[in-house]
């Protein structure tokens, strides 16, 4: 039986990965510090029906903390590493560089010399679409120059996709670079837009809309990710010599104004909107090449925009928390 390690397992991600994975029979262990992004109640409820169930293990610990990483990988004979942990967000990067330094870089350095030590051959990693930095038009492809980030957090992104090859190099460490679009759906973290939107529009209250709503984003349906994840996973098991980027998305994009629409129509209640500027290192539009993952992994999105809109609004209309 598999063991994985999931960093950042109680996440929006993470959670459900973990719940797709015991599903099938493997093991997972978990690692989360519950950083103050957002409630820890959130991020503890998304795990409280796994906790007593014997193939899961969960570690309330930062992957800065190299004790706590040490006894992880001693206790378990973990197969796979899916790292999922960081520090999230464009707009805060820009306030706080360094946080996201720490934890994005220094932390998947620590992870990584974790793996040489107890000789852990696979990892796949969250990258993000960001990386591709601020482009007019057109599909965004693996094989794209990324060198000019317009975020700390999307510069800390690319640094560990380049740290990660650095060890696939000397060290045989397989990878899955995965640069995730924009992910939605049940569980999704609450800062973020379809989220806040929802709320507001249920509510009565604003939502704030950064330009004039013509930016677009490709939405990607989390249990597509989650899809990904899994076939990624089997991809890097079952070869060797393995270091790849693949785009995980639905190459649909869709522009902020329509996807205000969409949860209006779907809601019944119109949104109270406020226009304002453009944030710095918000980019205008992100487009997935998802050529390279069908080929290579099977990928292929199977949820519309509207259908996995309209199971994000089921599970958040149960969530009377989210809503307080």
């Amino acid at each position: 039986m598999q063991t994985y390690l999931i960093t950042g397992g109680a996440g929006f991600i993470g959670s459900n990965l973990a719940d797709t994975l015991l599903k099938n029979g493997f093991k997972v262990v978990v690692i989360d510090n519950f950083f103050g992004t957002y409630p820890k109640g959130i991020k503890e409820k998304n795990i409280s029906h796994n906790l007593d169930k014997p193939n899961y293990k969960f570690y309330e610990a930062s992957i800065l903390n190299d004790d706590i990483l040490e006894q992880i990988f001693s206790e378990n004979n973990i197969d796979t590493v899916i790292h999922l942990a960081a520090i999230a967000g464009v707009r805060n990067s820009i306030s706080e560089p360094m946080l996201y330094q720490n934890t994005n870089i220094i932390g998947t350095q620590i992870l990584l010399e974790k793996m040489k030590k107890f000789n852990v051959k696979n990892i796949v990693f969250s990258s993000s679409s960001s990386v591709y930095g601020n482009r007019q038009s057109g599909l965004f492809k693996e094989s794209d120059n990324t060198d000019k980030p317009i975020s700390p957090y999307a510069a800390t992104k690319k640094s560990a996709e380049v740290l990660i090859y650095t060890y696939h190099h000397l060290y045989d460490i397989n990878a899955a670079i995965l640069r995730f679009f924009t992910v939605y759906g049940e569980r999704q973290r609450p800062d973020l837009a379809i989220s806040k939107f929802t709320k507001a529009i249920i509510d009565g209250t604003k939502i704030q809309i950064y330009g004039d709503g013509t930016t677009s984003r490709d939405y990607t349906y989390i249990f597509d990710i989650v899809d990904g994840i899994q076939k990624s996973i089997k991809y890097i098991e079952n070869n060797n010599n393995i270091y790849e980027i693949f785009n995980i998305g639905s190459s649909n994009p869709i522009s902020l104004n329509k996807m205000v629409n969409i949860l209006e129509d779907r809601i019944g209640k119109k949104a109270i909107i406020e226009y304002t500027q453009m944030q710095p290192g918000d980019v205008l539009t992100t487009f997935a090449d998802i050529e390279k993952a069908q080929k290579y992994l099977n990928y292929k999105p199977q949820y519309t925009f509207t259908e996995g809109i309209d199971n994000f609004l089921k599970w958040f209309k149960q969530q009377k928390d989210n809503r307080n």
